[in-house]
């Protein structure tokens, strides 16, 4: 066994790879070899630490240096300071990591603290592509003590008595799915993972098949025995490049060592598993449009019922679960049900993964127990709001989901009550706005992303949802009737109810939900003709305050010349002619001109 006295860790991830972490470690390589230090540290490139927003990356242990923001300049530094000499280089630690200069360990980071990490407990620890470092941390202990010591029965009712609910959306209890599969009467079943994660902003299951690809492979085989079926499917999209590279090498891995395949543990389970790509259709996140796809069909709802559980995937009983969903399942396992059910609440048992984004200083990935409130993690983990700025709403759940106030902060993270207040947990997309947010305008990016969603199949979808577009772009250009925002509540009922499937169905929330809590500003938009966050580029007016000293640099820089003024005198623009570029505003050296 290889021993090493120093390793570094390099987040892997889609954001740090973005920023060239990649480069960072073929340079750490490149260094220590040249100092002569190549046998004494081990470089690992891992999955996503979490903190995207002090990306790239790079902890040093036994230490736990927290490293952030690194370029590739910085490695000749690190390793001649800190791996040769034994100095931290505390120039480049996480501005949390230290205080009073003492170095937090990563688990004493505010970001960090108050998370509780089950999906994403190997996310940041090993390396995904090396199955020996997995089975260090009891990878396939739980498949191992699944098949030799549980029945497939005995199995599933240990996720029914977890709790465990899907994580995908709707939260429907995982075990009772696993039953409804299990009874189900058929010569073949086949278990298939929704990795076609489609909504703006999140990327939790990503990050999983990032960082821990073989807890996705372990728990598809645990799903396999369990409901009787020897075959399963990853369908994920094909714009996720580096989990499916890392995936389809934990398959290969898991194969050569016998723990996908025939005869698994030297038993008569037998189980193989494969990927198949998506094209990026948002509505395959729907699971009868994802079996359409896997079979070669358009991806299309169907109705329902029959469930996928009695007639899915080629018209056979079949188990669909998220990534995330599968990702508890061998620590359910290991530790036991009750263990699960002591995390989160009664109802919403264990974690929830969220993508943290927006206007909110920690962006990235956070993992908490269900109960905690939304203003902890905004405030606690997420650092707040930039700039100083006031706190406005929070999207979760995202296209489907809803927006909510500063008044529900408060409110504890569960499914039921999350859609209490006309929002939902969604995948786990959670996106924070501040007070220059206009929420017609969000409420129109929404439906925008929709429109071009929608698989067409159903009227109330296809249509209703474009004509909700149509009313929320007049109403942001300033051309909207007081009647429109009666049509436009109306229509979203009627859609919510009537379309096929999810997609349609919860398409009119982020209309809903800001009608609900935001009318007024719908109301100035319409009656005022005004956008009171100043975001809707049609409603916004330019103006000269008295702070202008005349330096004529406005009207210089103005493309359509509609700046009047002498020099050291007050200048006038003409709304009339103005285009509302807002170059003026940039040019202006006193900040005297303001938009409203």
């Amino acid at each position: 066994m290889e021993m090493f006295r120093s390793h570094v860790l390099i987040c892997g991830g889609t954001g740090c790879t973005s920023s060239r972490s990649d480069k960072i470690e073929t340079k750490f390589n490149e260094v220590l070899k040249a100092r002569g230090l190549a046998d004494e540290i081990k470089v690992v490139r891992t999955g996503c630490f979490g903190l995207c927003e002090a990306g790239p990356i790079v902890i040093v242990y036994p230490e736990g240096a927290f490293y952030s923001h690194i370029k590739v300049e910085d490695v000749d530094e690190i390793v001649e300071e800190h791996l040769y000499k034994g100095r931290i280089v505390k120039r480049l630690l996480y501005k949390d990591s230290v205080e009073e200069n003492v170095i937090k360990s990563i688990n004493q980071v505010d970001f960090y603290s108050k998370q509780k990490r089950i999906a994403l407990s190997h996310c940041g620890i090993i390396n995904p592509e090396d199955i020996t470092e997995y089975i260090a941390y009891n990878g396939y202990e739980a498949l191992g003590k699944a098949i030799t010591e549980m029945t497939p029965q005995q199995v599933i009712d240990t996720i029914k008595a977890s709790g465990l609910r899907g994580r995908g959306g709707a939260g429907f209890p995982t075990g009772l799915k696993w039953q409804f599969t299990a009874d189900a009467k058929g010569d073949q079943k086949y278990v298939v993972c929704n990795a076609d994660e489609g909504d703006p902003g999140a990327f939790m299951d990503r990050s999983i098949l990032e960082g821990d690809p073989h807890a996705l492979v372990e728990s598809m085989a645990i799903a396999g025995y369990a409901i009787g079926s020897d075959q399963g499917y990853v369908y994920i999209r094909a714009e996720y490049p580096i989990a499916v590279k890392r995936l389809q090498i934990a398959i290969n891995q898991a194969k050569e060592n016998g723990l996908l395949g025939k005869n698994i543990f030297g038993t008569d389970f037998s189980f193989d598993l494969e990927i198949r790509l998506g094209a990026g259709a948002f509505v395959c996140g729907e699971e009868t449009a994802l079996i359409a796809s896997i079979e070669g069909e358009r991806g299309m709802p169907r109705n329902k019922p029959p469930f996928p559980a009695n007639k899915g995937l080629w018209q056979k009983p079949t188990l669909i679960n998220n990534v995330e969903t599968y990702a508890n399942i061998t620590r359910i396992l290991l530790n036991g049900p009750e263990w699960f059910k002591q995390i989160g609440t009664e109802k919403s048992p264990g974690t929830k993964v969220f993508a943290l984004g927006g206007k909110i200083n920690n962006t990235g990935l956070v993992e908490i127990p269900m109960g905690t409130t939304l203003r902890e993690v905004i405030y606690d983990i997420g650092g707040g709001i930039p700039n100083g700025k006031a706190f406005k709403a929070v999207q979760t759940g995202g296209p489907s989901g809803g927006c909510l106030t500063a008044d529900h902060l408060d409110t504890p993270i569960e499914y039921e009550t999350l859609v209490a207040i006309g929002s939902m947990m969604g995948s786990g997309g959670m996106i924070v706005m501040d007070e220059d947010t206009c929420m017609v305008d969000i409420a129109r990016f929404f439906l925008d992303f929709t429109v071009d969603e929608s698989c067409g199949k159903c009227t109330p979808c296809r249509e209703g949802t474009k004509r909700m577009l149509e009313l929320l772009e007049k109403i942001t250009s300033g051309e909207g009737e007081p009647e429109d925002i009666d049509k436009l509540e109306s229509l979203a009922e009627t859609i919510k109810s009537a379309s096929l499937c999810g997609l349609g169905q919860t398409a009119p929330n982020p209309v809903l939900s800001t009608l609900k809590y935001f009318r007024h500003e719908y109301e100035a938009h319409v009656y005022d003709k005004k956008c009171p966050s100043g975001a809707c580029q049609a409603l916004l007016q330019y103006f000269v305050t008295d702070k202008c000293i005349g330096c004529t640099k406005c009207a210089r820089n103005c493309p359509v010349s509609c700046i009047s003024g002498k020099v050291k005198e007050l200048h006038v623009i003409d709304t009339e002619k103005c285009i509302k570029c807002g170059a003026c505003q940039a040019a202006c050296p006193v900040n005297a001109i303001i938009k409203k």
